[in-house]
């Protein structure tokens, strides 16, 4: 059921492989690697194996019949359908906050409730989006790469 597009789902563990997303600014901004992620700001989130966009749009999940979350484009490439906006607390997106992601084309909160599908992939608990702020919809970066801006935007430290 749904739209076919790929699944997006949830699992306990911090350092699964297939957990990485890349944060990116929307298709018509720019998001430059090393700036702090604004409380408010649109973004878009790749799956860093796929390169599929995480998305939603007005399709029933499978399990818990809330709006179904998908991985959608290719290459980074997707639609309007794939921006959110980041909630957090205070200025900047911090790397021990708790944030909220709200769909701006649905309006509504990436959550995971729990439900767990069974073969072929067992375990793994459906992402979905829900209408309202929730202890369900809370998200916390557990492992990742986190850049300090540069004092100077012409000097780079790369290889």
């Amino acid at each position: 059921t749904g739209s076919g597009q790929q699944s997006v789902t949830g699992v306990e563990a911090s350092d699964d492989a297939n957990s990485y997303w890349r944060i990116r600014g929307k298709s018509d901004g720019s998001c430059q690697r090393g700036t702090p992620v604004k409380c408010g700001q649109a973004i878009r989130l790749t799956h860093v194996n796929t390169g599929k966009n995480l998305h939603t749009h007005h399709f029933p999940s499978p399990l818990s019949n809330n709006q179904e979350v998908s991985a959608f484009g290719d290459d980074g490439e997707g639609d309007d359908l794939d921006i959110w906006i980041v909630q957090c607390s205070g200025t900047h997106w911090e790397r021990e906050d708790a944030v909220r992601f709200k769909h701006v084309g649905t309006e509504v909160f990436l959550s995971i409730t729990g439900e767990q599908y069974g073969h072929p992939i067992r375990g793994q608990r459906e992402v979905h989006g829900m209408p309202t702020a929730n202890h369900h919809n809370y998200w916390k970066a557990m492992e990742g790469v986190f850049i300090k801006p540069s004092m100077d935007p012409a000097k780079h430290d790369e290889l």
